[in-house]
């Protein structure tokens, strides 16, 4: 059984025995508390000095707001040293994370990233847009099309992301387009059905086959087939076996429509589509949800990659028009390894990767009134710690205790001078606040967690 020695500061001591009593854990500890009120002020220099070895441990642990090299410390008792996690009631979750989840981060669904309107950008616009797709994970960048008129130049914008590496699609049914945008390299067409089925054999690209508009599915390069407009699935199987007569390669795409116009059977359709085809490829838009619906996309992203996962959909197309579906791309780059690595090993996806956790916070155990106020009681000095719960924030020192959620009250008790002290408190006040009403995590000089978007997501495999 392994032995760990935790490090911590006077203040903390009592709040880290505690935590470490309640969570029951499978290894034996001790808790070395060092010469200094509080251990957020240690570095590794300090610790190396002030620690008398490591007490028959196998590995030390120094608070993660402990900065510095680890080196020095490690040379001193000589075991492994490292840092735990910012705040000592994140311990148990730290220990949860370490069993490993293998192959995390593997998965089969290909994203094309739409450029919308991408026959109105020049070149140097439309590039650094689709370099910034491929870094958020896209495989496949498509370009949009008008619905009407043409694509000039569109052999020129597909030459140059052929050249810099970039796999091209085209959403368009215009034949002039199609045509040359082919003869420079064009990967996937999208779409085909009745009204341009007859380009596809001439095609280097592979087409995605869809209904035509409110019908079923059309066709891409590898063309993406679809419905034929207004009539539906059967329209969408006689495009199919026509382009399986020419021998062309396709793609289905059975058309997600928005809500309140269809999209539950919609669903249905996809059910069905793979249901009468299960090794055909097949592609899936999600914008007409993360676009035309009044919710942030993270979640209707997740929750869209699970059932693409669960359908073994190859290909999804998102956009990133509309203010609440910036980060679309890198959301559902995230959620298809999630939904990928919880299908494939039959579990929840459940604490296994907290990114895509953005306004809302993963659980945590906040400090109760009782421990705050023990807390409290061994302070010495005037500087304020602030700590939030669920529905208040907590601002002590020495000789005050305060309780509030309303900033400007508890401001006018702190008796603060100085401008610099009171910007500091005011910024520390509002962010306590804004933890508060989201239901996040609040540290004090730390800031807010905000999943993917703050780059500390954290999976249980790190």
């Amino acid at each position: 059984m392994s032995r760990y020695l935790f490090v911590t500061g006077k203040l903390a001591a009592q709040a880290l025995t505690g935590a470490l009593a309640k969570m029951m854990p499978d290894f034996d500890y001790e808790v070395a508390v060092l010469p200094i009120s509080v251990a957020a002020l240690m570095d590794t220099r300090f610790v190396a000095k002030k620690l008398e070895g490591a007490r028959g441990s196998d590995v030390v642990m120094i608070p993660g707001l402990c900065r510095g090299d680890l080196a020095p410390i490690a040379d001193r008792v000589g075991v492994q040293v490292i840092r735990g996690p910012k705040d000592l009631k994140d311990i148990p979750a730290f220990f949860g994370r370490e069993c490993r989840l293998e192959g995390y981060g593997d998965y089969r669904v290909q994203i094309l990233a739409e450029v919308v309107d991408a026959y109105q950008l020049s070149l140097p616009l439309l590039l650094p847009r689709a370099e910034y797709f491929r870094a958020s994970g896209a495989d496949i960048i498509d370009l949009g099309c008008p619905v009407e008129g043409n694509f000039p130049g569109v052999e020129a914008v597909v030459a140059a992301l052929k050249e810099r590496g970039f796999v091209v699609s085209l959403d368009t049914f215009n034949t002039e387009d199609i045509l040359r945008a082919d003869r420079a390299g064009l990967d996937y067409l999208l779409s085909v059905n009745s009204r341009n089925l007859e380009l596809a054999p001439r095609l280097a690209c592979k087409v995605v086959v869809i209904p035509d508009f409110d019908q079923g599915l059309e066709l891409a390069c590898k063309v993406v087939v679809i419905p034929d407009f207004d009539q539906g699935l059967e329209s969408l199987e006689r495009n199919i076996a026509q382009l399986e007569a020419w021998h062309v390669r396709y793609i289905i795409d059975p058309i997600l429509n928005p809500i309140s116009f269809g999209f539950t059977e919609s669903l249905c359709r996809f059910y069905e589509t793979r249901r009468r085809h299960p090794q055909a490829e097949m592609l899936m838009g999600l914008g007409n949800l993360t676009e035309l619906t009044d919710a942030d996309s993270t979640g209707i992203t997740a929750v869209m990659a699970g059932v693409i996962t669960e359908l073994e959909i190859n290909y999804v197309l998102t956009t990133e028009v509309i203010s609440w579906a910036r980060g679309a791309v890198r959301e559902l780059d995230l959620a298809r390894r999630l939904m990928y690595y919880a299908c494939q090993n039959r579990v929840l996806p459940k604490h296994l990767d907290d990114s895509l956790l953005t306004v809302k916070d993963p659980p945590y155990e906040p400090y109760t009134e009782e421990e705050l106020r023990a807390m409290q009681a061994q302070v010495r000095d005037r500087n304020f710690r602030i700590f939030t719960d669920d529905d208040s924030i907590y601002v002590f020192n020495n000789k005050l205790f305060i309780k509030s959620t309303d900033i400007g009250a508890i401001y006018t008790q702190l008796g603060v001078e100085g401008a610099s002290h009171a910007f500091y408190l005011g910024r520390e006040l509002q962010k306590a606040v804004l933890a508060v009403q989201l239901g996040k995590k609040y540290v004090q000089e730390e800031d807010l967690r905000w999943g993917y978007l703050s780059g500390d997501s954290q999976k249980r495999s790190d």
